[in-house]
């Protein structure tokens, strides 16, 4: 085994694997495979990309290896964590298209070796990673030892990864007349960022399931190891409530959701989390933002005065924009101090600019984006302008009584709404169950509807005015044994090429595809592992190293080895 492991390590770090790992990760995030309502564009996407992933798979000198591209299974729909198809939804076409137009003549890829025999097994070894991308589409490129762009860090160079791995083992058992005991499965999936259909779909195949014991997903967790991942549902919150500001109102939901996420987070004592990864992220409101899990870094609201922009009343707004912003960076900290690793300039350059308008002022707030997991290192603009809010709220009648009439406060570019929608994301780990989850929020932004009606001397109801749903992602957290043969496996083919050090084994601060399969076997030994780092992923520079990508293949090379035996 020592002997195979040296030659994998050796096969992973010639300068012809570099070369061909980066060809091949440029060609496969020059497509775009987001999410697009148009689903026939979505189809003609996934198969560019299969089918440069079948002509890769086809060079694998796997003996009796074979690919099947298999149909996504409509029946997902009526399974508790189907992911309902929003993306599909347009201006014309408001509820969407049914699973059965959505999912017609789009497949999963497998790739499938056979064991010793030709053995294929409930023993084998899965693995997985998905093609799919989350908007806006960044097109790569190549600076140094750095690919840029779109899907390089999640979740393309896992999948690049995986097609290496193969090519390495596959290389290595070939030269030493070897075969492995058991069958490995790969999984190459769709639809993983939309909440994971995809993978769902394999997932609940019982057939499939008769041919592995053990799975590793691949995604970009800086290539640790990870037996648990934390659990998240997506929220909408829809306002709605006649002759009421729901600009404003939002401001106090705003405030009750980030409260409840605090508190949620302060009873998350479990062993695998002990960094407690309970992010509360609000990633879109009205037409600002792109995804629900993706921090949203810039948006504008307007401050319209019924009488003149005097001096006092412009220094009565910055009064109350300051103090909000202190209080803000009580809590959050204040990104303009903290330098982003990629460019060494400031996270955020600065927190907000006030623009004078015909009818007033703009203030447009600044943020920094990225995926939800990474709030604690960015900066979400939504939740700083719900403080701005609140405080000029609060001091309207002195800005009034400053500019000689009334002061108006909306979303810039959706001043007259009869509904504002609100979306964001909510984690959690395994000390809570995803229903709880959801009832909590839902009551947090209600009672934040009902805070902002009573100042308003209104007798509504929160839950007459904000009706808050789950029809995304609602990913539930699982905790695996971090003692399981798979696990342990993992942990000696890390040492074995220089990726574990020992360090405390702990829980992913995310939720994947992992949760789909833990959740539907249960006692099912499911990993996380790969290359890149979830501060890139999702966000405007997405990035990926490849000697990190080269570390991430000779691992699950050595894995696979590891945990399929030889015969």
């Amino acid at each position: 085994m020592r002997e195979l492991t040296a030659a994998i390590l050796a096969a992973s770090r010639t300068p012809e694997m570099r070369r061909y790992v980066t060809e091949l990760l440029l060609e496969v995030c020059a497509v775009d495979t987001t999410p697009d309502a148009d689903v026939a564009r979505m189809r003609h996407a996934e198969d560019r990309v299969f089918r440069i992933l079948e002509r890769e798979l086809d060079t694998v000198p796997f003996p009796a290896a074979r690919r099947e591209r298999r149909p996504l299974n409509p029946a997902i729909q009526t399974h508790p964590a189907f992911s309902l198809l929003h993306f599909t939804k347009t201006r014309e076409r408001p509820a969407g298209l049914p699973p059965e137009t959505v999912y017609a003549d789009r497949t999963n890829l497998l790739y499938r070796v056979p064991g010793a025999g030709g053995y294929e097994g409930p023993e084998g070894v899965a693995i997985n990673a998905h093609v799919d991308v989350v908007k806006p589409y960044l097109p790569p490129r190549l600076d140094g030892n750095t690919v840029y762009g779109r899907g390089s860090c999640d979740d393309k160079g896992a999948v690049v990864a995986m097609i290496a791995a193969l090519r390495v083992l596959a290389g290595v058992l070939q030269a030493q007349q070897k075969r492995l005991a058991k069958n490995l499965l790969a999984m190459l999936v769709v639809e993983e960022e939309t909440g994971g259909n995809g993978s769902l779909s394999l997932a609940i195949d019982r057939d499939l399931r008769q041919h592995y014991g053990s799975i590793l997903v691949l995604e970009c967790t800086g290539n640790d190891i990870h037996p648990a991942n934390r659990g998240a549902v997506w929220y909408r919150a829809d306002l709605q409530a006649p002759g009421v500001n729901l600009f404003e109102m939002f401001a106090f939901v705003n405030e009750e959701l980030e409260r409840e996420g605090r508190a949620l987070k302060a009873e998350s004592r479990h062993a695998l989390f002990p960094q407690r990864p309970v992010q509360t992220c609000h990633g879109m409101i009205g037409h600002y933002g792109e995804h629900p899990s993706r921090i949203c870094g810039e948006v504008s609201f307007n401050i319209g005065m019924a009488g003149p922009l005097t001096p006092a009343a412009e220094a009565c707004v910055r009064d109350c924009l300051e103090a909000a912003l202190a209080e803000y960076i009580a809590v959050y900290g204040d990104k303009t101090k903290v330098s982003d690793r990629t460019t060494g300039r400031p996270k955020v350059d600065h927190h907000y600019d006030l623009v004078r308008t015909a009818t007033g002022l703009r203030c447009d707030v600044h943020g920094s984006s990225g995926h939800m997991g990474s709030i604690l290192d960015n900066d979400g603009a939504i939740t700083k302008m719900a403080g701005f809010v609140r405080a000029l709220c609060r001091s309207k009648a002195k800005i009034a009584l400053h500019s000689g009439g009334t002061v108006t406060l909306s979303l810039a570019g959706d001043e007259c709404l009869d509904v504002l929608t609100l979306e964001g994301g909510q984690g959690f780990v395994p000390t809570h169950d995803i229903g709880e989850i959801m009832a909590r929020v839902r009551r947090a932004a209600q009672h934040g509807a009902e805070t902002y009606l009573r100042l308003c001397g209104r007798r509504h109801t929160g839950r007459t005015v904000v009706s808050v749903t789950y029809d995304k992602l609602h990913n539930a957290a699982f905790d695996g044994d971090p003692d399981s043969p798979a696990m342990r496996h993992a942990l000696a083919a890390a040492k074995e090429v220089g990726m574990w050090r020992d360090q405390v084994i702990k829980g992913w601060t995310v939720s994947c595809d992992s949760r789909l399969f833990a959740t539907e076997y249960p006692g099912l030994p499911v990993l996380t592992s790969g290359a890149g780092h979830l501060e890139y992923a999702h966000g405007d520079g997405e990035q990926i190293n490849l000697d990190e990508l080269t570390t991430s293949i000779a691992f699950i090379a050595t894995y696979l080895l590891r945990q399929a035996g030889l015969a």
